[in-house]
């Protein structure tokens, strides 16, 4: 086949929704595949076990409502979804969500918002929405995920300093830190230091022992000394009376209409961060294997899961960055692992579940801090402070902490749009080849225009080359040097050879232009633009017999 057989070449359904573990199974799937998704299944799940348990309690929630999430919404993101690679389950970025949602609609507002979350999104992946959502901008990722490691932080601090607040805590960060603030004589010791100690030894086997789950051996050590030196601190037996030790069947929330139209705009927000997060999660994946993931395929399967995690008493679904690159490094080869890590934190649910009760939630505080530390991309931050995208990034990050995510996400995106279309519009040049009699007009062309005094071309004739897309932010611009003409010439070119983009306003300044010259009489060719540019000028009436089209300009006569 072809390049232009494959650019015109249009994927079939199957090609689009066929789940990776589908294509791993038709390129053959032996024992040795099988004992290295064994160990890397088993290796995710001991991340995944302390991080899905302290997420949940983080959102307001039980931690046996994390696990749920992690073995129903993993095994299905695995099972149907478009990544090789990808690790499902609860996340930190949904933390001031899922918590904003329980406080207005309680537990089984939350659920029914994930079941409808799910429904969103498995449309969006039939729409082929996924083709677009990857086109967030760079810097909003980052100042986004910078105010939910903010976020995450700020929301860790009663636990990690063991602080006695009466009465619920408040959402918004600067309320929190002052009520915060108030109680800081009740700060426990104890707490405090098994979360430093768990924050000291998840760091410091990262620097010496990276490859062992520091998560899980943090957890393990503050439990036992808590345990050991009975240290008054709260535990996950003191608060929720320790985890379930078997599975739940599933159950549909409580439905009706009302109740449906409240949580709607939370569901809509679910969607929208998991959708971005899963994706952004398989683009991870694919950097660091060289595979491409389908992205509406995984749309779909992050739909799915998050009907499923809602029907089984789970919180939402996504793909996770951490535990995905985890996958990756512990020598994956198919969605298989990911099926094993849900397996095995069931596991944990059926045969060691009350030994969760003696976790202390300081702990799980510091093992929240690092994740929040990690989610801080620093050396971004510093890069696109020192660029012309740093108002998106701050915008993005002050309005997530202090206002709201969506608000947020809009709002950096629709500045790194402008700032986007800043950039384009000026990188539009004008190449004048004129008399020699008017150089003037070269030198009144915005932003830039070359007027080549070796060029010597008559008073009959006049040709203009525009390079780069010409679109609403740089009609304008080439609309100036148009108007600026003396004298019109009986024949005028547009090369539009170096044009790869144009939209309906800069074809209508080029149909007004046309006219324009038609009752001076003089004649408009275009050369050199591509069919779909072609097609655009078609639409909008600059057709002949008001202009003339040529392939190319002819070098040898201009």
């Amino acid at each position: 086949m072809s390049i232009a057989e494959t650019s015109l070449h249009r994927p079939s359904f199957a090609e689009l929704y066929a789940p990776k573990l589908l294509t791993a199974i038709r390129e053959g799937y032996g024992l040795s595949s099988l004992r290295a998704d064994t160990v890397a299944g088993i290796t995710v799940a001991i991340v995944a076990l302390p991080l899905s348990m302290a997420i949940a309690i983080a959102s307001g929630t039980t931690p046996d409502r994390g696990l749920y999430t992690a073995i129903v919404g993993g095994f299905v993101v695995s099972l149907l979804g478009g990544s090789r690679f990808q690790i499902g389950g609860p996340a930190g970025a949904f933390i001031v969500l899922v918590a904003l949602t329980v406080e207005k609609h309680g537990i089984d507002g939350l659920l029914l918002a994930t079941v409808v979350s799910g429904l969103i999104l498995a449309t969006a992946g039939f729409l082929r929405l996924g083709t677009y959502i990857k086109y967030i901008p760079y810097p909003v990722t980052v100042g986004f995920t910078a105010a939910i490691g903010v976020i995450i932080f700020a929301s860790q601090i009663r636990d990690l300093f063991g602080l006695t607040l009466v009465g619920g805590e408040p959402g918004p960060l600067i309320a929190k830190v002052k009520a915060l603030v108030s109680v800081a004589p009740t700060m426990n010791v104890a707490a405090l230091s098994l979360g430093l100690g768990t924050i000291g030894i998840i760091a410091g086997l990262k620097r010496i022992r990276p490859h062992l789950p520091g998560f899980l051996i943090a957890i393990l050590i503050a439990s036992l000394t808590a345990a050991l030196l009975n240290l008054s601190v709260e535990t996950i037996g003191s608060r929720f009376g320790g985890i379930p030790e078997s599975f739940p069947l599933p159950h549909l929330p409580p439905v009706s209409m009302h109740r449906l139209a409240a949580v709607v705009p939370d569901a809509i927000s679910f969607a929208l961060l998991g959708s971005i997060e899963s994706l952004l999660s398989a683009t991870v994946a694919d950097g660091m294997t060289g595979r491409r993931h389908r992205s509406n395929c995984e749309l779909v399967a992050q739909g799915a899961a998050n009907v499923a995690s809602g029907l089984f008493g789970g919180i939402p679904v996504t793909g996770t960055i951490a535990r995905t690159a985890t996958n990756v490094r512990a020598g994956a080869r198919s969605p298989v692992s990911g099926m094993i890590h849900a397996a095995c934190l069931l596991s944990f649910i059926l045969i060691a579940a009350p030994l969760a009760r003696f976790i202390p939630l300081a702990a799980l505080a510091g093992v929240l801090v690092v994740v929040a530390w990690n989610m801080i991309e620093k050396e971004a931050i510093a890069a696109l402070m020192r660029s012309a995208d740093a108002l998106a990034l701050l915008s993005t990050f002050i309005l997530t902490v202090f206002r709201d995510l969506t608000a947020g996400i809009l709002v950096g995106f629709a500045i790194s749009s402008i700032l986007f279309l800043n950039k384009m519009a000026k990188a539009v040049s004008v190449e004048t080849h004129i008399p020699l009699a008017q150089p003037d007009i070269a030198d009144a062309v915005e932003p830039r225009a070359v007027y080549d005094p070796k060029t010597q071309i008559t008073q009959d004739r006049m040709i203009f080359r525009i390079s780069g897309a010409f679109f609403f932010g740089a009609a304008s611009t080439v609309a100036s040097v148009l108007d600026r003409i003396a004298e019109w010439p009986k024949m005028l070119i547009f090369d539009f050879a170096a044009v790869p983009f144009l939209d309906s306003t800069g074809a209508r300044v080029i149909e007004g232009f046309a006219r324009k010259l038609r009752r001076h009489g003089t004649t408009l060719i275009i050369a050199g633009a591509t069919r779909s540019v072609r097609h655009e000028l078609w639409a909008h009436g600059v057709r002949p017999p008001l202009v003339r089209f040529k392939r190319q300009l002819d070098p040898n006569n201009g």
